[in-house]
């Protein structure tokens, strides 16, 4: 029997605000555990929640974003479950009126065709805590029977952005959860750090034979924090379960965990269902009310978004649709081709030293943004305007880039200083080419006996011998001739 694979994504992310959704205290990550709570988010008695404004203002413009409907009132709603992270008893989230519905993502097939994924809502909710588990390597195996409560993370402000079971393998998957990730970074909502836990991922998936339209059971694969993780987890459910129904077994219904040092899910608990969490109300928040001028001022403020800034690259500078990916993946990345392009009139050269050298050094060095990259957009400019007007080969322009990098240096001023200046004098290279020639008599036999993949081997002892200055153009076109003669 073939089978076909549905799966549907639940992505949580952490707002960028200042402090917490409903209480005045820190988000900043990494403080000490339990150093930045209050009352409210503490759950003590008799303490009120007070909505943050900045927390709706982000889900507005995630929203406009992703093309949902804003609603004009929604509420908040009491998540009753208990969890040592949980000091309330309860989350405070969105139930039956969700402050944004209906909207899309367009991602691309496995076969290369554009595809939209429907939203089915995004709501606000609150964080919970943290526990943290003794490392039973590190310490006494009675020192690692408890757990440790650390609840600065509890009531950080979240949207959780529901999908529909649209997507049909993990390739479309991890493609929604990257242009989502894009989307929230973009916008300046998230910073999408997965690995601090500031953008996390739940994973629906079933099986169903090929033709059905009847959906299987579903599993829930909770809090993925890597696109890596998200492929291999969705792909592993997917095996698990064909192989279960395939042996006379029967999915069940549950919550699971990715293990990535195995790569394999577990079963955590039994999936709940909306009636388990006995939803109502929050009686100590107001139903919110957002007007139409609201949502103008948010509609105003956006920038241009990735989809649209892709589109725009591929249109504008005739970049490939992959190029063009890998350069929006961020603003600042964006802003800093089109500083760079701008200055060098050269978009395609630019797109080629930003991925393959900028970027490359940037990993080497641990650095996430290119605004603390130690170069500037006036030095790769510079660079690729030496090599346009022929000063230097591409080939010393990577020993002139490594020059650049960390300092101040502009192209011209290295070019200067270690004197790699591009010798295209003929008459000069033309007395380099005849004693190469000179030198080596048997292959210049062989390559005119048929053997012309030579003209290799005599390019680079001429650049070798004019310690890669001469114009390559200038090599070839003296070589190829004389050659010839």
């Amino acid at each position: 029997m073939q089978w076909e694979m549905v799966v549907g994504l639940e992505v949580h992310a952490q707002l960028r605000t200042d402090t917490k959704i409903f209480c005045g205290c820190s988000t900043r990550f990494g403080a000490p555990p339990n150093s930045q709570v209050c009352p409210v988010c503490l759950g003590l008695p008799g303490a009120l929640p007070v909505l943050n404004r900045k927390v709706v203002d982000y889900a507005i413009s995630v929203g406009l974003a992703t093309e949902c409907s804003v609603a004009g009132v929604s509420r908040f709603a009491r998540k009753n479950y208990f969890y040592p992270d949980l000091p309330k008893g309860y989350q405070i989230s969105q139930f039956e009126l969700p402050i944004l519905e209906h909207g899309r993502i367009g991602v691309y097939d496995d076969e290369g065709n554009p595809k939209d994924i429907a939203l089915t809502r995004i709501h606000m909710e609150e964080d919970a805590g943290k526990l943290i588990h003794p490392d039973a390597s590190r310490t006494s195996s009675a020192a690692a029977d408890y757990s440790l409560v650390d609840l600065n993370r509890a009531c950080v402000p979240l949207i959780e952005i529901v999908s529909e079971p649209d997507m049909r393998s993990a390739g479309e998957a991890v493609q929604y959860a990257r242009k989502v990730r894009d989307i929230l970074v973009y916008l300046g909502a998230c910073d999408g750090n997965m690995n601090e836990g500031s953008m996390r991922v739940d994973a629906n998936v079933s099986v169903r034979p090929v033709g059905r339209a009847e959906l299987g059971t579903r599993t829930e694969t909770k809090n993925i924090n890597s696109f890596k993780f998200l492929e291999q987890a969705i792909n592993y459910e997917r095996e698990r379960q064909i192989e279960l129904i395939e042996e006379g077994g029967k999915v069940i219904q549950q919550t699971r965990l990715f293990n990535a040092d195995l790569g394999i899910t577990r079963a955590m608990r039994s999936k709940e269902e909306a009636h388990d969490y006995r939803y109502f109300p929050d009686p100590d928040l107001l139903p919110l009310v957002i007007d139409d001028a609201w949502v103008e001022r948010a509609r105003a403020e956006l920038p241009e978004l990735p989809e649209a800034k892709r589109a725009r690259f591929v249109e504008q500078y005739a970049l490939s649709r992959q190029d063009a990916e890998l350069l929006c993946q961020s603003r600042d990345m964006a802003d800093f081709f089109e500083e760079t392009a701008a200055l060098a009139d050269d978009a395609k050269a630019v797109a080629n030293w930003i991925q393959g050298f900028v970027l490359r050094d940037m990993n080497k060095e641990g650095i996430e943004s290119i605004t603390d990259a130690p170069i500037t957009s006036g030095q790769i400019a510079g660079m690729v305007k030496l090599i346009c007007a022929g000063t230097i080969s591409s080939k010393i322009a990577k020993e002139v880039f490594d020059e650049m990098w960390g300092t101040d240096k502009s192209a011209e001023d290295v070019v200067a200083d270690k004197g790699l200046k591009q010798v295209s004098d003929t008459g000069e290279i033309e007395a380099m080419v005849d004693k190469v020639l000179a030198d080596n008599p048997k292959e210049v036999e062989a390559y005119r006996g048929g053997k012309t993949k030579l003209i290799g081997f005599f390019v680079g002892q001429v650049m070798r011998a004019s310690r890669g200055k001469a114009n390559p153009d200038v090599v070839n076109e003296l070589l190829t001739a004389k050659l010839g003669g």
